[in-house]
């Protein structure tokens, strides 16, 4: 790969087909470094950058929740909202078969399979949010609006 070349993944051809204004981040990923890591790297605070967990509640069907990078879900206000009795996150082998995506890469654009999602809602107040772009190391920055146009997200606030 080029220097300086962005990779064409699912979710970045989502966002260019989408007429997306956003701007490309790549990074040094960190195994197991999470938001704090990429947040560090590129030097933005954690609170702007968007994990985006895949999900599965009480009877396996599973879903995406975005939240921001220095807040946790609560899985049982994540229960309340669905209607579930519960919800936990997938294992990486599931999570991947439903997105396409390698878990510490995963997009909520361009998945695999179309599954609902969910955003805490605060996240559509800030001025502008980083998203995993669909590989380990690359995130995009980008207007919450026009997540919301893309994505139509079901708002939930289910963080602390």
């Amino acid at each position: 790969m080029a220097k300086n070349k962005i990779p064409m993944t699912p979710a970045i051809r989502m966002l260019k087909e989408n007429g997306v204004d956003f701007i490309s981040c790549p990074y040094k990923y960190e195994e197991r470094g999470g938001t704090k890591a990429a947040s560090r790297e590129l030097g933005i605070d954690e609170h702007v950058t968007i994990k985006t967990i895949v999900m599965e509640d009480d009877v396996k069907n599973p879903f995406i929740i975005l939240m921001h990078g220095d807040k946790e879900i609560s899985t049982k206000n994540m229960a309340r909202a669905l209607g579930s009795k519960t919800v936990a996150p997938c294992n990486p082998q599931t999570a991947q078969k439903h997105t396409g995506y390698l878990v510490g890469g995963t997009s909520p654009f361009g998945t695999k399979r179309r599954l609902p999602i969910y955003a805490e809602e605060s996240i559509i107040s800030l001025p502008k949010i980083y998203i995993n772009a669909g590989r380990k190391g690359l995130l995009v920055e980008m207007s919450p609006e026009d997540l919301v146009k893309i994505l139509n997200p079901t708002l939930v606030s289910v963080g602390y």
